[in-house]
């Protein structure tokens, strides 16, 4: 039986060609060579499994012009460990090496691994080799964490980025492998590991082979690959979305039962959903629907989808969904914590559809706009009365994101169309008519402060018989009159905000009842007289002096003191 090879080191690449996706990297290598501009100390940085050893050892064997058999067993090139030999003993032994030029071939190359491991007096001890090698050394450092490599280090060697690879070449090179080993693979599974490596080609290899493996038959097909990486199927996350575009969240709550039965995370869920609203939003748009890195049937499920999902919907379920995700792990109840941004998601349709209703003037009175939430119940009879003239136009503020237009689904209920009211009208709002009456314009005619004071109290009646107390204790303060601005007295700021609330109201009752439209109302806060603190004995002494001065003549008479 012969020993099984992995496929990231069978495959491995022996030619700057034959790397994946690092283009600008092997270029830069191949014309410094030629060039003969090649620095002494390079610094490959980046993510793990995307070919920076791999680089450093074709480097290796390019400069000296080795073939493969000659470079793997050759002294000219060093591969130190720096996770495991970071000590200042092992990089000593290293220079100490450097000291003996090579017995063949023109270049001693030493390449570090994971260098950002070394100690600070390891670092220290290589600066001034790295900074003044022998002409026939070059060192070749790699790590993941540039930020961990000491300026020092950094600002003497030549530093090379290597990027994610995309998942496209991924899956170009799982077919060419796939094609060499005869074994049989479907394209959405071939996407899948390309996805779950996140950019590192060893790791996809890693779970090609192990899915190959699984595989009786000897290949490599999507539902075995979602079976092995235990990734929730695509179906789900489109079933999850028509539920939640109807409206049809018991089945959605179902649906969420049936994912947690088979095993799967409720945090991976709503990340996975999240990715899913992502992709549909990156699917509206023509330009940006090459980000959907997806198999192309894939692809166009997607798309139909995105015809049939409002970018409104798809922001404001991105934007819940991203606030569950930061919350779970504090949540207590994770399980009922998804259930309700479930829940909300489905609602955000009649959310949208309230926004895109025109607000009449007697709903915009309605709306208590001083909160910073507003409460908003559904009434199925629209108030169609025309705005007045005395009010100023509201801006319609919906959380959350609305849009101009909503695009249903085919073959789904339209949601009915929805006023919006709070909790209960002001007590003048009940005099304001239809759209159909016609109003006297307002003229500016002379009144008394007695006439004025008795519509103030008859509105405060009206207050009054609402249950409204803390308004109604409000307009029994003092006023001042002043030609045609009334100021009330109040006795703090919380008062103050309370007046606020009905103030557009009360204004607009007074300038309506007496015929004038000049009247303004103005607040003034009553100062309030600080409290004198009490400390030390004498103070306390000198208090009780005050409201009994025969203490001062009994302490007098009897020589006592007053510190205790």
């Amino acid at each position: 039986m012969e020993n099984f090879v992995v496929s990231a080191r069978k495959y491995r690449p022996e030619t700057f060609e034959q790397v994946v996706g690092q283009e600008h990297v092997t270029t830069t290598l191949k014309n410094a060579i030629d060039h003969n501009q090649l620095a002494q100390a390079l610094l490959f940085c980046g993510p793990r499994g995307v070919g920076k050893t791999t680089c450093a050892r074709i480097l290796a064997k390019q400069i000296n012009e080795f073939d493969e058999k000659t470079a793997a067993g050759s002294l000219n090139i060093f591969e130190l460990d720096a996770a495991s030999n970071n000590s200042v003993e092992d990089i000593r032994n290293l220079i100490d090496q450097v000291r003996y030029p090579p017995q063949q071939g023109k270049f001693k190359v030493y390449i570090i691994d994971e260098v950002h491991m070394l100690s600070n007096a390891a670092f220290n001890a290589f600066l001034k080799t790295l900074e003044e090698p022998p002409s026939y050394a070059i060192f070749i450092l790699a790590t993941t964490e540039k930020n961990k490599v000491i300026p020092t280090i950094l600002s003497r060697c030549q530093i090379y980025d290597f990027k994610r690879i995309q998942v496209n070449d991924i899956v170009d090179y799982l077919k060419k492998v796939a094609n060499s080993e005869k074994i049989k693979t479907e394209e959405e599974a071939l996407h899948l590991i390309a996805q779950k490596a996140d950019g590192a080609l060893r790791d996809a290899l890693s779970l090609f082979d192990l899915i190959a493996t699984f595989s009786s038959e000897h290949q490599v097909s999507y539902q075995s690959t979602i079976k092995n990486l235990h990734i929730l199927d695509y179906d789900y996350y489109f079933k999850m979305t028509d539920f939640l575009i109807s409206q049809n969240s018991s089945q959605a709550l179902l649906l969420f039962d049936q994912i947690l039965a088979q095993g799967f995370d409720g945090h991976n869920f709503i990340v996975g959903l999240s990715e899913h609203f992502r992709n549909l939003m990156v699917c509206k748009d023509a330009q940006t629907i090459s980000l959907l890195q997806v198999s192309e049937s894939v692809q166009n499920i997607y798309k139909e989808q995105a015809e049939n999902t409002s970018l409104s919907f798809l922001l404001s379920s991105l934007n819940l969904a991203n606030q569950y995700d930061l919350s779970y792990k504090s949540s207590k109840n994770q399980r009922l914590h998804i259930e309700l941004a479930l829940l909300k998601i489905s609602h955000i349709p009649d959310v949208l559809t309230i926004s895109q209703s025109p607000l009449t003037n007697q709903q915009k009175k309605k709306i208590d706009y001083s909160s910073g939430e507003n409460k908003l119940k559904v009434n199925p009879v629209e108030d169609k009365s025309e705005p007045s003239s005395t009010q100023k136009p509201v801006a319609k503020t919906v959380n959350p994101i609305s849009a101009p237009e909503i695009k249903k689904p085919q073959g789904l209920k339209k949601t009915p169309k929805l006023t919006l009211v709070t909790e209960e009208p002001p007590p003048y709002a009940e005099k304001q008519g239809t759209s159909s009456e016609t109003k006297e314009p307002i003229v500016d005619e002379n009144y008394s402060d007695h006439n004025l004071k008795d519509h103030w109290k008859s509105y405060a009646q009206k207050i009054k018989a609402q249950g409204k107390d803390s308004e109604f204790t409000i307009l029994n303060q003092e006023l001042s009159i002043k030609e045609h601005t009334i100021e009330i007295k109040l006795k703090n700021a919380f008062q103050e905000d309370i007046l606020e609330r009905f103030k557009a109201d009360l204004l607009q009752y007074l300038r309506e009842n007496l015929k004038n439209n000049k009247i303004k109302i103005t607040t003034h806060l009553i100062p309030q007289k600080e409290s004198e603190l009490i400390y030390t004995s004498q103070e306390k002494f000198n208090h009780l002096a005050k409201k009994n001065p025969h203490l001062k003549t009994l302490k007098d008479k009897l020589g006592l003191d007053t510190e205790f």
